[in-house]
């Protein structure tokens, strides 16, 4: 009779922004790898019908909390929600967010506030609250930031800085935390074929006619490979690692330039 081996404890991870895109994509994939899960986003019943799915094909817990986090003290709900469920998160992933696309001066200032209560402030807050626990139990974390991230953004000049939020705070939490065992992954994509891009109201961006999208399936393979390995800063794809490191080298001005070309209105 072989022996028996030991069971390992079950990992909880919570995933924000878990709908659809890379965040329904990721979570599916820590599911596979027998991850329990506690998934979140505005829209309750897709992530229903995949916790559903993954219950019964993978074996795993999976708890589903509908809430807008773009929603004013939405992130001490969840948390509070969390507790009181009696739930431990071990990895937390920081995956929700969203975009505007057109000039500042032209976009209602609630669109922007909403924009960074939801990939800022909530994204702290939630770090914040967890990071104890994770601590403890030695976990991991992860934010979705963007190659948005390493230069401003011309026609979206609100995301790109919240994204450079993102990576600058995650790199400094890393730094941080080095001997507690928790390992700070600060994950950046390109533009990925998601429904970011409608929500933005992008569909006339050059961006989105320059390259072929990779599909939210791909990049999250990459983001889960990232996190598990426990990386600082990955950015997925040679042509996106070329231009997040090419942009250290570039006049000021001219990254401006560039940048308002790619993310400004197609001339095709």
């Amino acid at each position: 009779m072989p022996p028996a081996t030991a069971k390992r404890p079950a990992i909880t991870a919570l995933v924000t922004g878990a709908s659809s895109g890379i965040g329904a994509a990721l979570a599916g994939l820590m599911a596979a790898d027998g991850v329990d899960l506690v998934m979140t986003a505005r829209h309750g019943p897709e992530m229903e019908a995949m916790a559903a799915q993954w219950r019964q094909r993978h074996g795993v817990a999976v708890t589903v909390i509908p809430l807008d986090l773009a929603r004013p003290g939405a992130a001490r709900e969840l948390t509070a929600e969390i507790e009181r469920r009696g739930l431990a998160i071990d990895y937390l992933v920081n995956n929700a967010g969203f975009g505007t696309w057109g000039h500042f001066s032209a976009t209602p200032v609630i669109d922007s506030e909403e924009l960074l209560r939801l990939n800022v402030e909530a994204l702290t807050t939630l770090t914040g609250l967890l990071l104890p626990g994770i601590i403890e139990r030695r976990g991991k974390i992860m934010n979705v930031a963007s190659t948005a991230a390493f230069q401003p953004g011309p026609h979206m000049a609100v995301y790109y800085a919240s994204k450079a939020y993102v990576l600058h705070f995650s790199e400094a939490l890393a730094f941080e935390l080095k001997g507690t065992g928790v390992t700070v992954t600060t994950f950046c994509p390109g533009a990925t074929e998601t429904g970011f891009q409608e929500r933005a109201r992008m569909q006339k961006a050059a961006m989105l006619h320059l390259v072929k999208m990779p599909g939210s399936e791909e990049v999250a393979r990459a983001a889960w490979s990232a996190m598990r390995a426990g990386r600082g800063v990955v950015v997925p794809g040679l042509l996106n690692w070329l231009l997040s490191r090419g942009v250290r080298f570039a006049p000021r001005r001219m990254v401006s330039w560039m940048s308002a070309m790619v993310a400004g209105p197609s001339r095709n």
